[in-house]
């Protein structure tokens, strides 16, 4: 009998390493999680650092526990793919680890390799980078997130030592765990353009902009330590598949095929787009062609959100970022808008309350989690003060999100929070009413992004989302209102990105078997995320004429938010001078 094939996902989030253990149809049959370590500093809020090693621990405890959990034999897992935060992990020639983190330490060997993706360290390092005027800004949206590995590359190269930065690798962390699994330094094109700088329309690496900045060494080496090779298309085979020590270290076969990876939100974007959808519990007869992925968004709404659309050609959107070419497909071009804090600003903005211990005692007490007693509550409220809906409810008050700066579509890391409409209440109603404004203003600034992308060329007509807080009834119901669109949500929220890491490992395989010439890769990926996504649920718009009303006026209000803030700070650094 012919042995069954599965393929192994990989994820790692900014909290854990989740690895999924899935067939050929898609179908999930395994998956384990392992908690990762973030280190902060107490003097300085901006620092976020994590560990290859713990992660890579983490990772190959959870690739056994698959195994063990479904009774599947090494030989039978066919392929593994591989996504990841958009981290910067440090490593010495030997693919040692090299420690980031400031002070005596700073490029030694140690385990403190990662300066995660929400590190805001290098703002110094972005804006001289901003005022280049090069052209790998043009591709980045206009302007350079401090966010990015080149930034915090060159705040490592200012604050280390020469002759330990001179033996330093950088890696998009995709890529690095694609380098310990194979032994082979191949990056990836959705690393190295979205996060490093690369730009494939322009022949690659850009020497004049790295001698600009300061990081001339790299020209002069050849772009050694950012990876000189050919880089790959997502899912092409990685070297000769796993090494003999990475295989021990997991529990498979030496050899087994590695796709190149992909962030996280893009492994988000291939393991939903390519869904057919329920409208009330019915399928639709629908089978998405590779040219409808350019009307599907894909939104990756965790601790921040990630918004990802794909397109023919390139679309320059001002505060978005891109459009990167081949990422995915090759071929095709890639926008990414984002928001720096989703899923953490709804946390902090509940749990800060001075309501926060009775809400935890009540949720206990009725045996709920607190978003359902936070429900109930809007709920008991909305009917005692007879108005129709939540927006009506908490039509005065008004929230703007970005406690953690804006990564689109302004591209501006000063922005900060406000909130217009406060009362002298402390009661759990009034953290209600908080938390609901909270998730309108998430889908306001959502709105705000799929405005920019479409009115600079882009045709989104739905939103397909994957991650936590795809199981937020209420809030998905929002962004179907608030963006007058459709929203799919996967058939399991959490399952959507390590199935789109095990779509690359199922790639890999395919692909090391049979040549595929580069214009067939896309179609050949698509049709795997045609077979492997499960259906999804779609959420329709169903805000009343009122409400509608009420969503335009508060998106209105929201949009002069903006412009307030940002006269406000001009006048008092006028003040200031």
């Amino acid at each position: 009998m012919a042995q069954s094939a599965y393929y192994l996902g990989i994820d790692v989030g900014t909290g854990s390493v989740r690895a999924g253990l899935v067939k050929h149809d898609g179908t999930l049959v395994a998956s384990h999680t392992e908690e990762t370590i973030t280190w902060r500093d107490p003097e300085d809020h901006r620092i976020f650092e994590q560990s290859t090693n713990n992660i890579w621990e983490g990772m190959c405890k959870s690739i056994k526990a698959c195994l063990q959990e479904a009774k599947v034999a090494p030989s039978e897992v066919k392929g593994i793919g591989f996504d990841a935060t958009c981290s910067l992990a440090v490593s010495d020639t030997n693919g040692e680890p090299v420690v980031v983190t400031k002070g005596e330490q700073l490029g030694q060997n140690g385990d403190r390799n990662i300066i995660l993706w929400a590190d805001h360290r290098a703002e110094k390092e972005a804006e001289l980078i901003n005022s280049t005027g090069s052209v790998v800004l043009d591709y980045v949206g206009g302007t350079m997130s401090l966010e990015m590995e080149i930034p915090k590359t060159l705040w490592l190269k200012r604050h280390m030592k020469p002759e330990l930065f001179k033996r330093c690798q950088f890696f998009d962390l995709p890529d690095f765990l694609t380098y310990r699994a194979t032994g082979f330094n191949r990056r990836s094109c959705c690393s190295v353009a979205c996060k490093c700088s690369y730009v494939p329309i322009k022949g690659g690496w850009q020497p004049e902009f790295f001698q600009k900045i300061g990081l001339g060494e790299f020209v002069e080496n050849n772009f050694e330590q950012l990876g000189r090779e050919e880089v790959l298309t997502a899912g092409m085979p990685v070297g000769n598949g796993l090494s003999k020590k990475a295989a021990e270290e997991m529990g498979l076969l030496e050899g087994t095929p590695v796709g190149s990876g992909v962030i996280d939100a893009y492994a988000g974007w291939l393991g939903t787009v390519a869904a057919r959808y329920k409208v009330k519990g019915k399928l639709s007869d629908e089978v998405p062609s590779v040219d409808e992925s350019r009307h599907r968004l894909a939104a990756v709404a965790g601790t921040s959100t990630c918004h990802i659309v794909q397109s023919p050609e390139g679309v320059f959107v001002n505060g978005v970022w891109g459009p990167y070419k081949d990422v995915v497909f090759p071929g095709w071009w890639m926008n990414e808008g984002g928001q720096s804090s989703t899923g953490q600003l709804i946390d902090f903005m509940i749990t800060t309350h001075p309501a926060y211990p009775r809400l935890k005692e009540l949720a206990e007490k009725q045996k709920k989690n607190i978003h359902e007693v936070l429900q109930a509550e809007l709920e008991k409220l909305r009917v005692e003060e007879k108005v129709d809906n939540l927006t009506e409810l908490t039509k005065d008050l008004h929230f703007y999100p970005d406690l953690h700066g804006n990564r689109s579509p302004l591209a501006d890391p000063r922005m900060r929070g406000s909130i217009v409409g406060l009362a002298l209440d402390s009661t759990l109603g009034d953290l209600a009413r908080k938390a609901n404004v909270t998730l309108e203003a998430i889908a306001l600034q959502t709105r705000h992004i799929v405005d920019q992308m479409n009115a600079k060329g882009h045709s989104i007509r739905s939103i397909y989302m994957s991650g936590g807080q795809a199981k937020n009834a209420m809030l998905m119901q929002l962004f179907a209102n608030t963006c007058n669109m459709p929203v799919v949500l996967p058939q399991s929220s959490g399952a959507a990105v390590v199935l789109g890491a095990a779509m690359l490992g199922r790639f890999a395989a395919e692909a090391q078997k049979k040549h595929l010439e580069r214009e067939e890769r896309g179609q050949a990926l698509w049709e795997i995320m045609v077979e492997m996504t499960p259906p999804g649920d779609m959420v329709e718009p169903a805000a009343s004429p009122k409400e509608k009303k009420l969503l335009e006026a508060k998106y209105k209000i929201f949009l002069e938010a903006i412009d307030i803030q940002r006269r406000w700070r001009k006048e008092m650094e006028e003040a200031a001078r």
